[in-house]
């Protein structure tokens, strides 16, 4: 008899999962809490190549390889507009909302259901399997529950109700879509510019368009309500100043940006001790939010999709197949985390630590790539074929 699973969460890990468990041969249903898709919403990410690599095994490669940009190389400068590195970045720089639809769009495709306005409540397990049930009263049952529900994930609130919070790393993130604004630089390079009081990174599309973002430093967690009282003319005009002075395209940038994204804190978690609990397992960010300075969040969320896949399909014992998903999959995941901490933690590092900075970052970049330092992270690739031992 064909197992099923409950997935909570119908972002970009969960119709993946989805298609990871049916090739699996394990049917899923889809829960997403919110009551309608997330087309138009969101700025943009990065798929790492390994990510890429991982789509591939899902035949979903070619699906997303049309969107976008190929984004091959960075290149960084300081706030003076001196040169500091050229690295390179095997990755495929998308909208989020492109790369969302084009995912769900797939999974309905393959026969996966989709239900929105299911925010899950509780879910229990028992001898024969998982209940989920959802704020609307309605209920579902499968023999296990993936959570693929994000940051806040309340799926891992119901493993572990002492589950840590995750962990705020003093930077707010905004961005935008700039049109009509010549910039130096060539399509499809990554633009990063250290500037004296704000990060900045910016791409040219082959089209002309620019797609930019910004991590203004803020020490203090911001509330919600905080973050929804700065009006759009307030924080044009915040980011305006942060980059006066500054060597570089990034007020041109900000001006010629019709609508500029509201700010949002950036999180990560360095550890999260229980990934599964009964029937029940988390993925993505649920498990491992990493920061997006790492430029991998999307890619380990679909490297975990695939892993957990073959876990399930080759060992019956469902617990077991959880506990091998965790053991292939934590180093990994935590040591990106922490590789994405430290790359976060060079934005905003004050007058001497950017001294400092720009006179050991050339030095230490050019190390990297010499020793290619990054292919650990890079060059990870998973063999669908290849069974899995408890």
């Amino acid at each position: 008899m064909t197992k099923k699973a409950l997935i909570i969460g119908g972002g970009i890990a969960g119709p993946v999962t989805a298609m990871a468990l049916l090739r699996a041969g394990i049917d899923s249903e889809v829960f997403e809490a919110y009551d309608r898709g997330a087309e138009g919403v969101g700025a943009f990410l990065t798929l790492a190549v390994n990510g890429l690599e991982a789509l591939r095994l899902l035949g979903l490669h070619d699906l997303v390889a049309g969107l976008g940009m190929d984004t091959p190389v960075m290149e960084i400068r300081n706030a003076r507009g001196r040169a500091l590195a050229t690295v390179r970045q095997p990755s495929r720089t998308l909208r989020r909302a492109d790369l969302y639809q084009a995912l769900r769009d797939e999974a309905v495709r393959r026969g996966v259901r989709i239900h929105y306005g299911k925010r899950l409540t509780d879910a229990s397990a028992s001898s024969g399997g998982v209940r989920a049930v959802f704020a609307d009263g309605t209920q579902a049952e499968g023999d296990l529950l993936v959570g693929a529900d994000g940051l806040r994930s309340r799926t891992r609130a119901l493993i572990d109700p002492g589950a840590p919070r995750a962990r705020y790393v003093g930077l707010l993130n905004t961005g935008g879509y700039a049109d009509g604004v010549r910039v130096p630089g060539r399509p499809g390079i990554s633009n990063f510019v250290f500037g004296r009081r704000c990060f900045f990174g910016y791409l040219i599309h082959p089209e002309g368009q620019v797609w930019w973002f910004a991590n203004p430093p803020s020490r203090r967690e911001m509330t919600s309500e905080e973050l929804a009282a700065i009006t759009p003319e307030r924080w044009r005009a915040r980011l305006m100043d942060l980059f006066e002075g500054d060597t570089g395209p990034m007020r041109e940038i900000i001006d010629a940006t019709p609508h500029i994204l509201p700010p949002w804190n950036t999180y990560d978690f360095p550890s999260v001790p229980k990934w599964s609990g009964e029937r029940m397992v988390i993925v993505g960010d649920a498990a491992h939010a990493t920061s997006p300075s790492s430029g991998q969040g999307a890619s380990m969320a679909i490297e975990d999709a695939v892993v957990l896949g073959k876990c399930l399909r080759d060992l019956p014992d469902t617990a077991a197949a959880f506990a091998a998903f965790e053991r292939l999959r934590r180093g990994r995941v935590e040591r990106v985390v922490a590789q994405g901490k430290r790359n976060g933690d060079g934005k905003a590092p004050g007058a001497g630590g950017a001294f400092v900075r720009d006179l050991v970052l050339p030095v230490v970049l050019r190390q990297v790539e010499k020793r290619n330092a990054l292919a650990w992270m890079y060059d990870h690739r998973i063999t669908w074929d290849e069974r899995v031992s408890a």
